[in-house]
């Protein structure tokens, strides 16, 4: 029987998106939790990683990943 994965990487898709005239980059999807790691930006530069609830994210967002 196959393992599940524990996290989804989504680095390589660079999805951005705005939240609370900030911007961030999705960085991993954890499934089994369903929150994300998220980069904060400022001026394009990487600001700090944060963990947010998936049901914070953006509809759109949230559409992108589809989770299972």
């Amino acid at each position: 029987m196959a393992k599940k994965k524990k996290s989804i990487d989504l680095r390589e898709k660079k999805v951005l998106f705005e939240m609370e005239n900030e911007e961030f980059m999705l960085e991993r999807f954890y499934p089994s939790n369903m929150s994300v790691d998220v980069v904060k930006l400022i001026d394009g530069k990487r600001a700090g990683v944060t963990n947010l609830p998936f049901a914070h994210l953006p509809k759109k967002i949230k559409q992108y990943i589809k989770p299972k």
